[in-house]
């Protein structure tokens, strides 16, 4: 099982994971769009670090499909 090394994280990263856990895309559809908008930065950049968090704090945050949309749980 992947351990969490929440000390590799970015600040961008960290700031992401924080702002995902202060919301509620567990229930809400997710969107790379409105994050990238919320963070002023490009779509890309968004989907990189949700990747890398996936891989870093992998007991912190979980990526699923759910009724047609992407959902992301993180705590």
């Amino acid at each position: 099982m992947a351990e969490d090394n929440p000390s590799k994280l970015t600040e961008f990263e960290a700031g992401l994971l924080d702002w995902l856990v202060e919301n509620n895309f567990h229930v809400e559809p997710w969107s790379t769009k409105k994050a990238a908008k919320q963070f002023f930065v490009e779509e890309d950049i968004i989907y990189e670090a949700v990747a890398s968090l996936t891989r870093k704090v992998p007991q912190r945050i979980q990526v699923f499909y759910k009724n047609g949309a992407l959902h992301i749980a993180a705590d």
